[in-house]
């Protein structure tokens, strides 16, 4: 208990006086601030290091600007202590400062939260003993609803938000970059598209240019703690090197169509492991699963799919030559679109994203030559008046019969919110 009150009061500086938070915008925040009000619980999931800690601390923040009572609001993390419970925090903390959750209005931030055995079950008490008082606002560096049982405990209780590496958009915004008509500052633009992708959209490496520091922050930082550390503790592991291997063939051909059974056979296992091994990963945020677009759910499921990772491999990035850097132009546009579908005929033409979100919109990625042919040929076939081809500098109109296709600089595009 003493090394809990202890740690309050250290992650709880407003207790004792001002609060001050460096925060930069985040385009997340503002779909959250709408559920505050609500009794449900918040879940914010994520990458390790995408920044969900200061979003909780910018919760705690504009909360006490709106007149809360800092005493009233508690974070932890359970980083720092694995074996308690909550009902210990929040017990030791209603000593410390003489309170009772049972009366008043308060906020709990509670970080790291999948450390905890049974974390959801000790979650569903208090939610359920203390919703009209308490407002329970909680973080986990994987999906916290991996487990079914979860799922079921919490069902009704919670609203998960995903929190994403930085946009292109949104590191505009962290560097102060005020360059507007965009028009005028094309070549600035495209200079500030090549940083940030050299960024991951980690906040912590904006002004980070040393090649070794990035390779040893992914590798170290994000990669080794999630594979060795977070995936082991949820699911019973026999061999995690096979896993660093299936991501680690992601990270250096991002996109590359995947047919299970000829992968398997590559590494030596069985496809159900193989699934299960993609399953964890894309569970815990390292890689992204694209479907072949088709307007039948279940033909969908049963064809070839694409897996992008969340970060190429740093020797990827750093390469020079052009395949290499199409490579990371393709991977960087497609992270930052949320695309769930690609789309692949039998005669193999192929449109990199097509995106759902009301009408079907294909989306090409050209980093050099222009090809209208495959993205056409999607277009006749689905009758789409209207296509993409996101490039690295090209701006133009392309019309093709009925059909029109844009293409527009990568820079451009992730800086318009309305596309």
């Amino acid at each position: 208990m003493p090394q809990i009150k202890e740690l309050l009061q250290e992650l709880n500086p407003w207790w004792k006086g001002t609060f001050n938070l460096v925060y930069k915008k985040r385009e997340v925040y503002e779909k959250i601030q709408k559920f505050l009000p609500t009794s449900q619980i918040l879940a914010f999931v994520g990458l390790r290091r995408v920044g969900k800690t200061t979003l909780m601390l910018k919760i705690a923040e504009d909360a006490i600007k709106r007149g809360h009572d800092p005493k009233n609001i508690l974070y932890f993390s359970f980083d720092e202590l694995k074996e308690i419970e909550i009902r210990e925090v929040i017990k030791a903390y209603e000593e410390l400062l003489g309170n009772s959750v049972k009366n008043g209005k308060y906020i709990f931030l509670l970080d790291e939260i999948q450390k905890l055995n049974n974390w959801e079950g000790q979650l569903k008490t208090i939610y359920d003993m203390h919703k009209q008082n308490i407002k329970l606002i909680i973080s986990g560096s994987e999906s916290l609803f991996i487990r079914k049982k979860t799922k079921e405990t919490l069902a009704g209780r919670i609203f998960e938000f995903k929190v994403s590496p930085l946009t292109f958009r949104e590191f505009i915004g962290f560097i102060g970059a005020k360059l507007n008509p965009v028009d005028l500052y094309k070549q600035e633009y495209k200079r500030l598209f090549n940083d940030y992708m050299f960024t991951y959209g980690f906040p912590e490496l904006i002004d980070i240019k040393d090649k070794e520091i990035i390779k040893k922050y992914i590798k170290d930082g994000i990669i080794e703690k999630v594979l060795y550390r977070d995936i082991p503790t949820l699911f019973r592991i026999k061999n995690v090197s096979i896993l660093e291997s299936v991501l680690n063939i992601f990270m250096e051909n991002p996109g590359q169509i995947t047919e299970l059974v000829g992968l398997s056979k590559e590494l030596k296992i069985s496809r159900r492991s193989l699934a299960n091994y993609l399953y964890y990963l894309e569970k815990s945020f390292l890689i992204k699963k694209l479907y072949n677009f088709s307007k039948n759910r279940r033909k969908v499921e049963r064809k070839l799919k694409k897996y992008y990772p969340a970060m190429v491999s740093p020797d990827l990035l750093f390469r020079n030559d052009t395949l290499s850097i199409s490579k990371v132009f393709e991977w960087s546009i497609i992270t930052q679109l949320n695309a769930e579908f690609f789309w692949r005929d039998q005669y193999k033409n192929e449109v990199d994203a097509i995106l759902t979100e009301g009408k079907s919109i294909p989306v090409e990625i050209k980093y050099g030559k222009l090809d209208v042919k495959n993205i056409t040929a999607f277009m006749r076939l689905f009758n789409i008046k209207t296509g993409y081809i996101v490039s690295n500098d090209i701006e133009e109109k392309i019309s093709v019969d009925d059909k029109v296709v844009f293409v527009v600089p990568a820079f451009k595009l992730l800086l318009d919110k309305d596309f």
